[in-house]
């Protein structure tokens, strides 16, 4: 009796935290199990993409696993926890819940969903969708970058971000390039490298969205640049191999999925970048554009320059720009502002008129944050981030549920600070003593 209490408990925490549970039919998806189950997968899919807390998620819920058990055989039905898999949803361009993804045809081309959200809308579309799929592999459609001639005439836009490289173009594109290249060198007739096409494709896409063009994936057939092949050894098929300026190519030996490839491409591209800025805030467009753009941003409130001066201050500012670079893979954004110019700010974030030098991260699509409790130092601040980076930590809501007002102000000259100059009041030629009492 003990364990079938203990196990209908679990069942029911687990259903209250993700949603959905085991007995649904609605397939919980993760970074673990999505490309095997969805990418990989001959099926139509539909993808829930939610959060725990969302109130019109909680209200989709019932309409999404009634149209799983419509749709069972028929279409597959799945649901992805956004806010506890953060890197999945960012893999698909998710910046609201629920947000809901069609996977035909082409896997690495999701639609989104835009219909009523009612379990007869979202059964009409999938059907819809099984009818597009059914009459796309009656009309033979395919694509991809590295089965010959053919395939670069067909249209196929999955392989657009892929740069084709021949024994004429490589040197000039990638030996002298500040870029990083991770190039496959393939053969047409190559089964694995057939499998592995469509996902270096839709990588490539994501990298180049996610790294501004600044590690690119590239494709060179190793059966007609046979100078190329020569060159590096190529002995086997499909064989990446890594470029980096002023450095021997590495080969990449990790896994062969999207989500592997863009994983060290991103560990590429944040290895050679540089540290992020560091940004007072001289108005409202510094903190909204950064704290926006970013998962976290950090923002430090150092004391007035009467206090410190520029030494003290720069003192401070060198401590966040080591905490920076050691913290630059998780790509968080970086300010700071000093007492008293932006009050309001310090208020909404717990700070408020002392206790300086203070740090806050701020979560600003959940528009929660914490505080330093350590010293403002290398030591105290790895700590603080440590924390946070492993979702352990105190947090709080920002005060009034959204950023207050930012005041526009001068930025920080570099300078000492000068005590505001007051009007000298001459008292030589004054004899206080013939002051009439009465006017005093």
């Amino acid at each position: 009796l003990l364990f079938v209490v203990g196990t209908v408990s679990c069942t029911l925490f687990l259903a209250v935290n993700g949603l959905y549970s085991a007995s649904d039919d609605v397939i919980e998806l993760t970074p673990t199990n999505f490309n095997k189950e969805v990418i990989q997968s001959e099926s139509l899919w539909l993808v829930e993409f939610y959060a725990p807390w969302c109130g019109h998620c909680q209200r989709l819920t019932p309409e999404w696993k009634k149209a799983a058990t419509a749709l069972k055989g028929v279409v597959k039905v799945g649901a992805v926890d956004a806010d506890k898999h953060q890197s999945l949803g960012g893999q698909y361009g998710v910046r609201g819940f629920p947000t809901i993804k069609i996977f035909g045809a082409n896997k690495h081309k999701a639609e989104d969903y835009q219909g009523g959200r009612t379990s007869d809308a979202i059964v009409e579309a999938a059907l819809s969708a099984l009818r597009s799929l059914v009459k796309e592999r009656l009309s033979g459609r395919s694509g991809g970058y590295s089965s010959g001639r053919q395939s670069r005439e067909s249209g196929g836009g999955d392989k657009k971000d892929v740069i084709e490289l021949n024994d004429d173009s490589f040197d000039k594109n990638v030996i002298n390039s500040d870029d990083v290249w991770m190039v496959e060198f393939y053969a047409p007739w190559c089964g694995h490298c057939k499998n592995l096409e469509p996902e270096w494709a839709a990588a490539a896409t994501e990298v180049k969205e996610q790294t501004k063009g600044k590690v690119k994936l590239a494709a060179v057939d190793a059966t007609v640049n046979q100078m190329l092949a020569g060159r590096y050894g190529i002995r086997g098929f499909p064989t990446i191999k890594i470029f980096q300026k002023g450095e021997d190519p590495v080969d990449y030996d990790g896994g062969r999925t999207r989500s592997d490839i863009i994983a060290r491409a991103l560990d590429l591209f944040s290895d050679n970048a540089p540290p992020p800025e560091l940004l007072e805030i001289i108005s409202e467009d510094v903190l909204k554009s950064t704290c926006d753009a970013h998962q976290l941003c950090i923002i430090s409130v150092l004391p007035h320059i009467l206090d410190t001066g520029a030494s003290g201050r720069n003192s401070y500012l060198d401590v966040m720009l080591k905490m920076a670079e050691k913290y630059k893979k998780k790509m968080w954004g970086w300010l700071w502002t000093e007492a008293g110019a932006q009050s309001d700010l310090e208020s909404s974030l717990g700070i408020g008129g002392f206790g300086y030098p203070a740090m806050a991260a701020v979560n600003a699509r959940k528009m929660k944050f914490a505080l330093l409790k350590g010293s403002f130092s290398e030591q105290g601040i790895n700590e603080f981030l440590r924390e946070l980076s492993v979702g352990r930590g105190s947090t709080a809501p920002v005060g009034g549920g959204a950023f207050p007002k930012i005041h526009s102000v001068e930025p920080w000259d570099g300078k000492d600070g000068e005590l505001p100059v007051e009007d000298d009041i001459d008292l030589s030629d004054v004899d206080l003593d013939d002051w009439d009492k009465d006017e005093l």
